[in-house]
């Protein structure tokens, strides 16, 4: 194979997967276009409520948690049938005792205290404690540093209560410190699209979604049938969404409910925690990617080639191109990079910066000047990051797998936010 094969079999993945998130985009905006009818279709049926029970896996989360049961006490949902249930994970700051001053104040609040030998085993072992304590037939689950908004719990549940093929109901998050500094900045524009893109625009075309971390409702039913969360998982969350679609069930994307969270304000945080996710979605890949043929539902299979593509053929494709084009800039390599080749790069930088614009237009307060100029400057700077970090994570992951490894969870720091 020659040098420019391999440089056009690299552009052929690159744009594949331009190509395939600009389809993605267009059916996450059909998807915001037309979502809010099913809520007043769902709200005409008279039925009532499930008992809900919500998760807050917590460790060492003394400056956020107040904030976060704040608005569990908020919450627009029958207070005989919720409960939520906070579980102190092996905590050495005042978690704990914040949690226990709800409970004595809140009858529906709950705090589950781990004791040896389950602690200390990463937010999917918390889960578990949880759910033992639990009594829901709805399991919700939120990160310790989030403000769900007051109809989120109604929303999510009220979509599992009519839809009775979807095994979860995923909601949406909005990053509340989005605009402390410029990573900040990156990262709310990177979850706004990421979810109208692949949550909004996978559910729309294929009735495909991924459970997120937070925000997500699940039948209690499925975590007995599933035993629970993957305690070895690093990304408990993809995981968990395998095993519900093999199930037979689907996973239904439903921003109409709504959380705030927070993100990282630093680099070195950003790192520690985004290694962690690409790291659990290695994992989800080879774990099930391998032995897809075991697996009982095959849509499940569209899935996990996307992750694929994502973390490895087009991780691939961006790092020969770049490397052969830097390569030819100081030795002759023969590559042909004709004005075809050029107008194909700038074509491509140009669909990446419709698909994030186009994902903003739909969260409306979200698309300005300042945020446009943004865009620009995520695609040279933030997203080359994303490409190091991704290749990091990877040798990582075969490190793990070679000396037999267990991974090691990483708290993600939090931050006490102004009024």
């Amino acid at each position: 194979m020659t040098i420019n094969m391999i440089f056009n079999s690299a552009l052929f993945l690159i744009w594949f997967m331009l190509v395939y998130h600009m389809f993605l985009m267009h059916g996450g905006f059909l998807h915001a276009m037309s979502y809010r009818k099913t809520i007043e279709d769902w709200k005409g049926w008279n039925r009532s409520l499930p008992t809900v029970s919500v998760l807050i896996p917590a460790h060492n989360e003394e400056v956020v948690i107040r904030d976060t049961l704040e608005a569990m006490v908020k919450l627009r949902y029958p207070l005989d049938r919720l409960e939520i249930i906070l579980i102190n994970d092996n905590s050495s700051d005042r978690t704990g005792e914040i949690g226990d001053e709800y409970a004595r104040n809140y009858p529906f609040i709950k705090v589950v205290h781990t004791k040896p030998p389950n602690v200390g085993k990463g937010k999917s072992g918390a889960l578990n404690q949880g759910f033992m304590a639990s009594k829901g037939s709805i399991v919700i689950v939120y990160d310790a540093d989030n403000t769900p908004e007051e109809d989120a719990v109604y929303y999510l549940a009220i979509g599992l209560q009519n839809d009775l093929k979807a095994g979860a109901m995923v909601g949406k998050f909005r990053v509340v410190n989005g605009s402390k500094n410029l990573l900040t900045k990156f990262i709310n524009i990177e979850t706004i699209t990421f979810q109208w893109l692949a949550q909004a625009g996978r559910w729309y075309w294929f009735k495909l979604s991924t459970i997120p971390g937070t925000n997500f409702a699940i039948r209690r039913s499925i975590l007995e049938k599933l035993g629970g969360w993957d305690e070895k998982a690093l990304s408990e969350d993809t995981e968990l969404s395998i095993r519900v679609y093999n199930l037979g069930y689907y996973i239904r994307f439903f921003p109409a409910a709504i959380t705030w969270e927070q993100e990282p304000e630093a680099w070195k945080v950003w790192w520690k925690q985004r290694t962690r996710w690409a790291r659990g979605n290695q994992y989800v890949i080879g774990k099930y990617l391998l032995g897809f043929f075991k697996l009982k539902n095959k849509k499940i299979v569209l899935d996990l080639i996307y992750f694929f593509f994502t973390y490895f053929l087009f991780l691939c494709g961006v790092l020969v191109s770049d490397s052969l084009l830097v390569l030819n800039l100081f030795t002759p390599i023969t590559l042909s990079v004709g004005p075809v080749i050029i107008v194909l790069l700038i074509l491509a930088i140009l669909l990446y910066l419709t698909e994030v614009l186009l994902a903003l237009s739909i969260e409306k307060e979200t698309l300005n000047l300042t945020n446009v100029l943004i865009v620009c400057l995520m695609y040279f700077t933030y997203s080359q990051i994303w490409i190091a970090l991704v290749v990091w994570s990877l040798c990582l992951e075969v490190k793990r797998v070679i000396f037999k490894q267990e991974a090691k969870w990483y708290k993600t720091e939090r931050y006490k936010q102004s009024a």
